[in-house]
C-alpha cells in the first residue's frame, strides 16, 4: 500500500485506517543499533578503569570519596566505569548527586563532564578548585553513598533499579564479583 504522502487527499479520506495501519507499519525504531562514534570507549580502555577503580578501593573494600576520586583522578575512564555500575545516565546521576550533596550540578554540566572523558578518556581531569572538580567531587560523593546503601525495600509490584547482581546488596555485590572474578567489566562495556 502506497504511503498517504503518495496518493491525493481524496484516496486517503475514502480508506484513513489503511493509510495509518501503513504507517504505523513502516515505523520501527533503531533503539537496538547505536552509532559506534569517536566518543565510544572500548573495552581495554574500559576496562583499565575498572581495574584502578577495583585496586584503588581494595577489590570494594574501601569504597569512599577519597578512593574512588583517586582512581578517577588518576584514571579518568574510572568515571564512566562508576556510572556504568550505577546504570545511570548523566543526567540521572546528577539529579541524584546535587540532591544528595547540595552541589549545583546541571544536567547540561553532568553530559559535558561525561562526553568530555568519553572523547579522551586520558586526559587529566579540570584541578583543584575548578567547578569541574566540585562537581567531578559531587558526583563520586553521591555514587558512594548509593553503592553503600544497596536496594531499599520498595513498594509490591515495584522493581527498584538496584536490584541486580552487582548492586543489590550494596558494596556487598560488587565485592562477590570482584572476589569470584566475574569478569565484570566485560558485562558493563558493550564493545
Amino acid at each position: 500500500m502506497p504511503f498517504p504522502f503518495e496518493v491525493s487527499f481524496d484516496e486517503v479520506q475514502a480508506d484513513p485506517d489503511a493509510y495509518v495501519d501503513a504507517v504505523f507499519g513502516s515505523l520501527q525504531s533503531e533503539f537496538m543499533v547505536m552509532p559506534r562514534g569517536k566518543g565510544f570507549v572500548g573495552f581495554n580502555t574500559f576496562e583499565a578503569g575498572y581495574e584502578t577503580l577495583k585496586r584503588a578501593t581494595t577489590g570494594f573494600q574501601v569504597v569512599t570519596p577519597e578512593t574512588v576520586s583517586a582512581a578517577v583522578f588518576k584514571t579518568p575512564v574510572a568515571l564512566l566505569v562508576l556510572r556504568c555500575i550505577l546504570g545511570f545516565s548523566p543526567p540521572e546521576w546528577a539529579v541524584h548527586a546535587a540532591s544528595y550533596t547540595g552541589v549545583e550540578i546541571t544536567q547540561g554540566a553532568a553530559r559535558s563532564i561525561d562526553r568530555a572523558v568519553r572523547m579522551n578518556p586520558e586526559a587529566e581531569l579540570p584541578g583543584k578548585g575548578t567547578v569541574t572538580e566540585t562537581r567531578i567531587l559531587a558526583l563520586i560523593t553521591g555514587a558512594c553513598h548509593l553503592l553503600e546503601s544497596g536496594v531499599p525495600p520498595v513498594p509490591r509490584g515495584n522493581l527498584h533499579r538496584f536490584d541486580k547482581a552487582d548492586t543489590r546488596a550494596g558494596l556487598a555485590s560488587l565485592r562477590a564479583l570482584a572476589d569470584l572474578g566475574v569478569p565484570y567489566s566485560m558485562l558493563l562495556c558493550a564493545n
